[in-house]
């Protein structure tokens, strides 16, 4: 599917029929998935025909159908970049080359 060429209209219209799969693959009615979602059935049916709700419906929706997992996609990694790996790895080894070393005390003479 090429979510870029799509519409607005298209991809909300795509969500809806999505939805609409996994309910009928759990054999739920869309008043059965309403009062699980805490929503009223006009809504359950208004995002399978491609209206558009709330973001805050659709995740009530994706949660009972416990597919919360397709949010996934929208986790934030904190990844380093190469670049920036490096630049930490030499700041390192400067301070490691800098670290004072102790002298040796001249009137200790080991005895």
């Amino acid at each position: 599917m090429d979510w870029i060429q799509m519409s607005d209209v298209a991809i909300v219209r795509q969500i809806g029929n999505y939805i609409k799969h996994v309910r009928l693959q759990q054999r739920k009615t869309q008043a059965q998935l309403a009062n699980i979602a805490g929503l009223n059935r006009w809504t359950s049916s208004q995002i399978e025909t491609g209206d558009s709700i709330t973001l805050t419906s659709l995740i009530q929706v994706l949660r009972a159908l416990n597919s919360l997992y397709v949010l996934n996609t929208f986790e934030v990694k904190d990844e380093i970049s190469p670049l920036e790996y490096a630049k930490l790895k030499k700041h390192k080894k400067e301070r490691v080359r800098n670290k004072p070393t102790k002298t040796p005390n001249k009137n200790n003479l080991g005895w």
